[in-house]
């Protein structure tokens, strides 16, 4: 997994992502996203380049949709998790 970190206009933050949300990943994306909330008005994630998220990731992700932060471009597989958990 790969987290670059892109500034925008407007205070807001976008996190890329690369690869495999799994593991230990899941936790240094919750912090990334800590962090990048204290510092901008506004967070996002880019799935684009996402891969495969495990539960963990899929719980994570859903949580932070529920708390502002927009989850952009992931997979259709993915966005149907992350519904699901959403609805669960």
């Amino acid at each position: 997994m790969k987290i670059s970190i892109a500034e925008g206009a407007n205070q807001m933050i976008t996190l890329h992502l690369e690869g495999k949300l799994t593991g230990k990943w899941v936790e240094c994306l919750a912090n990334a996203c800590e962090d990048a909330s204290k510092n901008a008005a506004r967070v996002s994630i880019d799935m684009k380049n996402v891969t495969f998220v495990d539960r963990e990731g899929i719980i994570l992700l859903s949580n932070m949709g529920g708390c502002g932060i927009e989850i952009l471009n992931p997979p259709a597989y993915i966005a149907d998790q992350i519904r699901n958990a959403a609805s669960t």
